[in-house]
């Protein structure tokens, strides 16, 4: 069967100037996971990514790990949700980083205490009971995310191994249209979703398959490199 790889990002800059940016860290779990990929006889044909540059960057560290040349395509059908905007429209102080910062200061847990807001405000956007406040609605990610999903499962039909760099947010929906198609199936899988995580969905003669979702053995061996954002 063609198969479909969905990784998500190594992590990202979180606090920084430049979330997109990845940190020591991200880069380094890419090139462990390009690593783990090649020692498993994995050879995609061809790379697809999302057009962020820690998409970018991941799929370079990707790839110097498998070290073999592979052809790459960009597809913004992959792109994340402006989590900042949905956040910002849920919390309008939070539109003043430094005003963000103090106040995720005070907590004992600043990354608790902000996994708590971003889980509101995407459950806010997510109801479908304010669509005109936000730049992108949830329904409209809903059908990017399945667009860039058919033209994947198009690809398959010539590359027959093809892998995806993408995000947390269109990753877990991908999982979601495959599967339940409900929004909390989209937050449960979203919630759980780590950096170079891979999902493997298959492609049969019914079409698309999710097989397994979020898999990250290669981090295992070092639980440094196990992050969620």
């Amino acid at each position: 069967m063609a198969r479909l790889l969905l990784v998500r990002h190594g992590q990202a800059s979180f606090g920084a100037d430049d979330y997109d940016a990845l940190s020591p860290i991200g880069h380094e779990q890419a090139r462990t996971l390009g690593k783990s990929l090649s020692d498993r006889g994995v050879r995609p044909a061809l790379l697809v990514r999302g057009a962020l540059r820690r998409h970018a960057e991941t799929a370079a560290g990707i790839l110097d790990g498998l070290a073999r040349s592979v052809d790459v395509a960009i597809d913004p059908g992959w792109d994340e949700f402006d989590f900042q905007h949905v956040v910002e429209i849920h919390r309008p102080l939070f539109r003043d980083r430094a005003a963000m910062a103090a106040e995720l200061a005070r907590e004992a847990r600043p990354d608790r205490a902000f996994q708590e807001i971003f889980e509101a405000a995407t459950t806010r956007w997510a109801s479908g009971d304010h669509d005109p406040e936000y730049g992108e609605s949830f329904p409209a990610f809903q059908n990017r995310v399945a667009a860039a999903l058919a033209s994947a499962e198009a690809l398959l039909r010539a590359h027959r191994e093809v892998l995806v760099v993408s995000s947390g947010g269109p990753i877990a929906m991908a999982a979601t249209l495959l599967t339940t198609g409900s929004v909390a199936g989209w937050a449960a899988f979203n919630r759980v979703s780590v950096n170079t995580g891979v999902t493997k969905v298959i492609a049969g003669s019914r079409g698309l398959s999710l097989s397994t979702f979020n898999e990250h053995q290669h981090l295992e061996s070092d639980r440094r490199l196990l992050t969620y954002r």
